[in-house]
């Protein structure tokens, strides 16, 4: 039997938001130069998207996390505290303006990398 973190993975993925699938378009097949990973466990917790080389999470925030700003806070303090860097983006700016989302994620990913970033691809 699959451990409850991995079905409660298997079972956002299934159902992800339109926010989330409008971004994994941008993300998934390495379009940025490394892979990510949709709705992946990283210990208790599931995270949106996940390059996992680069230990890079990025999280989509709908309305409902204007009430769960406790539980964010101790959760990224946790995920920062085992070396990953999070960047969290309102789904709003995804469904307006998918592309500077994707910049931004672009930008810390060259940096990540070490290189100097330039241009993100198309």
């Amino acid at each position: 039997m699959p451990h409850p973190i991995t079905l409660k993975a298997r079972r956002l993925r299934s159902n992800m938001t339109e926010a989330e699938q409008r971004l994994w378009r941008r993300l998934r097949n390495a379009q940025l130069g490394v892979a990510f990973r949709r709705q992946y466990p990283v210990g208790p917790y599931v995270v949106d998207f996940a390059c996992v080389p680069l230990k890079l999470l990025i999280e989509l925030d709908g309305g409902q996390h204007m009430e769960a700003q406790a539980y964010d806070q101790r959760r990224d303090t946790w995920l920062r505290s085992k070396g990953f860097r999070l960047l969290r983006f309102w789904n709003h700016d995804v469904m307006q303006n998918i592309d500077a989302v994707v910049e931004a994620i672009w930008r810390e990913v060259e940096g990540l990398r070490g290189k100097s970033p330039s241009r993100p691809p198309p």
